[in-house]
């Protein structure tokens, strides 16, 4: 079992926090495994195994645990001193009515460290945000980063990041891709399940969605449109050609269903000489290149999409907000933030061409602050530095291997 260091350190530095530990993310996204490392972590460092009570409400195991009553008589049953700490791990723990109603009456009364999946984003709404108001904290997890796909798929340090990266566009970076490597052929019917699954549990039943197959067109125009600025206009226009009718209402209501599932992630822009987040024309990226790939059937893919798409993932990874930036007619492909930081970047394939070169530049130049600025491509270049615009390469980027 290969460690996820990254969201494994953010457990590990609130672990006996008064806080409860949300980890959410797409389904098969690794949260389990999360959990069992995190298990594996509190026995090394001394814990009883019976001082830990683990959950996957998607084992058949906990199948007749279905109301709150019952959760909470079963975790009680198993916290034999109340004088010791138990640790309690829950896995997709939606799957319980009124689950939020235990969690906070053993975070108020009992001594606990508590730890909940879910795989969409209901999971902190309502209910569960009003009780726990201020007492807890969410780790967002992704598919595997490009580093951590080529930790997974490296045998004998034989690292062939072009090679690998190629891989890692075409399937995706879902944990369980890189056990049917060697088996190339199974690989599309697994994301097929896997986008069933979450499209049909965590969309359709989840918000009783009555027009299926329109939910799936807007999902596969989004998928072949990432990158670009979509409107519910524009979307509309799309499904009215393909004879489909509907409402911007209705477009809008779905989008923000499929963005619960965290299935697509939507980039607002904001207005550098403003200094505001403007309301229209976001942009949308997908969670994963092996399920966009199963959406679109690779037609029309754009390259310089779906670069830009690893990159936004990886800047979310790394814990910036990241927004479109407007200067004037110009746009920069992404404003990365942090409370203390900033960073502007450009994603583009190739800077060979003059005229591209030129059209990357301009909207960097035009930003009159000193914060850093970068250009990323695929190009191998001695040429890394433009008046203090730095080039570096993507993969350097995404393997951390370059210096800042």
């Amino acid at each position: 079992m290969k460690n996820r260091d990254l969201y494994l350190n953010q457990l590990i530095k609130f672990r006996d926090k008064k806080l409860i530990k949300v980890i959410t993310g797409l389904r098969r996204s690794g949260k389990s495994t999360l959990l069992l490392l995190f298990e594996n972590h509190l026995i090394a460092s001394g814990v009883n195994k019976n001082h830990i009570i683990r959950m996957n409400f998607e084992s058949f195991e906990f199948d007749d645990i279905t109301t709150y009553k019952e959760l909470h008589a079963y975790i009680t049953e198993r916290i034999a001193d109340k004088n010791i700490k138990h640790y309690i791990l829950l896995d997709e723990v939606q799957q319980v009515a009124s689950w939020e109603r235990v969690i906070n009456a053993f975070l108020v009364d009992a001594n606990v460290d508590i730890y909940i999946t879910g795989s969409n984003a209901y999971l902190l709404s309502s209910e569960l945000s009003t009780l726990l108001s201020g007492r807890y904290v969410e780790i967002k997890m992704l598919p595997l980063s490009f580093k951590e796909y080529v930790d997974f798929t490296d045998s004998g340090n034989n690292s062939h990041p072009p090679v690998q990266f190629n891989q890692y566009l075409l399937y995706g970076g879902l944990p369980t891709i890189v056990e049917l490597l060697d088996h190339p052929d199974t690989i599309g019917p697994f994301l097929e399940g896997i986008y069933n699954t979450v499209l049909m549990k965590d969309v359709i039943e989840r918000n009783e969605v009555r027009d299926a197959a329109l939910l799936e067109s807007i999902l596969k125009f989004i998928a072949a449109n990432i990158g670009s600025i979509v409107s519910t206009k524009k979307i509309s226009d799309y499904l009215t050609s393909s004879g489909r009718k509907t409402t911007s209402d209705t477009i809008d209501n779905y989008l923000k269903m499929l963005e619960n599932a965290f299935i697509i992630y939507k980039a607002n822009r904001y207005d550098l000489k403003g200094k505001l987040f403007l309301k229209t024309l976001e942009k949308y990226y997908i969670v994963d290149m092996g399920i966009r790939n199963r959406l679109t059937g690779l037609k029309g893919t754009d390259y310089g999409h779906v670069l830009e798409n690893i990159v936004y993932l990886e800047l979310l990874r790394r814990g910036y907000q990241v927004a479109i930036g407007k200067i004037g007619t110009l746009e920069v492909d992404f404003v990365a933030t942090k409370p203390d930081e900033k960073i502007y970047f450009q994603v583009s394939a190739s800077m060979m061409d003059e005229t591209t070169r030129n059209r990357e530049l301009r909207p960097l130049e035009s930003i009159s602050d000193n914060y850093p600025k970068y250009i990323l491509t695929m190009d191998q270049t001695v040429f890394n530095d433009y008046s203090g615009i730095k080039v570096v390469n993507i993969l350097d980027f995404l393997l951390n291997t370059y210096s800042a």
